[in-house]
């Protein structure tokens, strides 16, 4: 609430992607694709935003997708698909999912 009167380029890094979900959250959307949604991100703000997206998938029911290069993310996901060349190279089932907070950075 603090930030409300803000323009977006007075919000940091982390306040704008949390934003950017929020917008996209609001059509209740059924699945949520985030291109490095993390990419520019702290830890800290890394973190939250995951958490975010995490409550997206597990309070709302909508499936989401993570398109990143940080492979320790993946730790975290239902299904992790490997892409090479353009093409699936793998798709593996993640039998013990962290949290984000467990995830390296």
């Amino acid at each position: 609430r603090e930030r409300v009167d803000h323009f977006p380029a007075q919000l940091s890094g982390g306040e704008q992607q949390r934003v950017a979900i929020a917008r996209a959250v609001a059509k209740n959307p059924t699945v949520l694709f985030c291109d490095e949604p993390t990419g520019a991100l702290d830890s800290t703000t890394g973190r939250a935003v995951l958490n975010v997206l995490r409550d997206v998938n597990e309070k709302l029911g909508a499936t989401v997708l993570i398109v990143t290069h940080a492979a320790s993310q993946a730790a975290m996901a239902d299904r992790v698909i490997h892409f090479a060349d353009g093409a699936i190279r793998e798709i593996v089932v993640n039998e013990k999912k962290l949290s984000p907070e467990e995830i390296d950075w």
